[in-house]
């Protein structure tokens, strides 16, 4: 096997939430194999540090503010980013927030910021980016699903809710857009060591341990564990893939 399959010089990757956690490692990954790299977040402090860190890397990185819960921005920063670089080939749909509570104690407008953010926000950028992977001949979509794609979580409704609706848009996107030469796949990260997860360490120590006991690999994963997968499901190696959604997860959802 040729490893041009997985070369992305003159590629250009979108990330959302692309300043930390997994958004980060994924970028640095894509990095890694020459691509630039546009990171899409709002904190411009943590933005200009990652950028830093993937220039590192060797990639022509820039930062672009980014808030996915405002459609307005959303075009905005699209459009910033190809007229930086001219296209846009790959599109990573990172950015996320959650709020921990029981169901019956959410207020609507909770349930609203988190299918706001989350699946709305998703949408709205696979939507922007895709005239401009139709002009150039194709593309590559990866969005960002959870474990709870798969699992119902009892303080977490409105997050597994938007993460099962990551699954059904991108075979939604992958079916009408085959015809464009767009791929739209999804990943399934597990229990991941990020900035989202560290209040359950902090906080619930016993049920850390007890997710911990239930993954195969005996450890939480960390951002560098999504370098691969990212890497193969925005190159040329991914080509007759599309519609899937991947668990990384340690081994944690066929336990």
């Amino acid at each position: 096997m040729s490893m041009e399959l997985f070369d992305l010089t003159d590629k250009v990757a979108f990330v959302t939430g692309g300043n930390g956690g997994i958004g980060l490692g994924i970028a640095k990954g894509l990095a890694g194999l020459k691509a630039s790299v546009v990171v899409a977040a709002r904190n411009e402090e943590k933005t200009v540090s990652a950028v830093q860190s993937l220039r590192a890397l060797g990639s022509d990185a820039v930062g672009i503010h980014l808030d996915v819960s405002d459609e307005e921005s959303i075009k905005e920063a699209v459009a910033e980013a190809v007229e930086c670089y001219g296209r846009l080939d790959i599109l990573v749909n990172n950015a996320g927030t959650t709020v921990r509570s029981r169901p019956e104690d959410y207020a609507a407008e909770q349930w609203d910021l988190v299918q706001d953010i989350n699946l709305r926000g998703a949408f709205l950028c696979c939507r922007e980016a895709y005239p401009h992977m139709v002009k150039q001949g194709g593309g590559k979509i990866i969005n960002i699903g959870s474990m709870t794609s798969i699992f119902g979580l009892d303080w977490g409704a409105p997050y597994a809710a938007s993460k099962g609706g990551i699954v059904q848009l991108s075979k939604s996107l992958a079916i009408a857009w085959a015809k464009d030469n767009i791929q739209v796949n999804a990943i399934l990260p597990g229990w991941i060591e990020t900035d989202l997860t560290a209040p359950l360490q902090e906080r619930f120590p016993d049920r850390h341990a007890q997710i911990t006991s239930r993954i195969p690999d005996g450890r939480w994963g960390v951002p560098t564990d999504f370098e691969g997968i990212a890497a193969f499901l925005a190159s040329g190696a991914s080509d007759y893939v599309t519609g899937t959604a991947i668990p990384v997860d340690g081994g944690y959802s066929v336990y």
